[in-house]
């Protein structure tokens, strides 16, 4: 799949949810999709677009893996204080949705990791807006 995603939020939290959730919206609408289970998922970054694809990464792995989509996501911890060690950022958060049923939620393609240098962050006058640049 190739194209982008612009995603927006009024804090960085949001911003990074909003930008998973348009990566999943890719493959299968999230209205269509109940909040039924939640799947827990970790990830660390020297950086915030490292922060970010790592987390995508895990995400996609969960989708493919697991066949689950997602509705809304949680955070549990949301840490982008540089901190000592190889990777400092560290986020942990929590996926509601379920199982696809291809019946339901007639899927409309993949989602796929992406890497760091495929995306931008950047504050903007009302939060921060993330570009994920996809199939590159």
């Amino acid at each position: 799949m190739s194209g982008e995603v612009v995603a927006r939020g009024g804090t960085l939290p949001q911003a990074f949810i909003e930008a998973v959730l348009g990566l999943f919206a890719l493959a299968v609408d999230p209205a269509a999709v109940d909040p039924r289970e939640a799947r827990e998922i970790r990830a660390h970054g020297a950086s915030l677009e490292a922060l970010l694809a790592h987390w995508i990464g895990e995400c996609c792995y969960v989708h493919e893996m697991e066949g689950f989509v997602c509705h809304r996501i949680d955070f549990a911890v949301f840490d982008v204080e540089p901190r000592a060690g190889g990777e400092p950022l560290r986020l942990y958060a929590f996926l509601h949705g379920e199982e696809m049923d291809p019946a339901r939620h007639r899927p409309a393609g993949t989602i796929t990791p992406i890497s760091s240098r495929d995306i931008t962050i950047r504050p903007v006058r009302d939060g921060y807006e993330i570009r994920l640049m996809l199939g590159t």
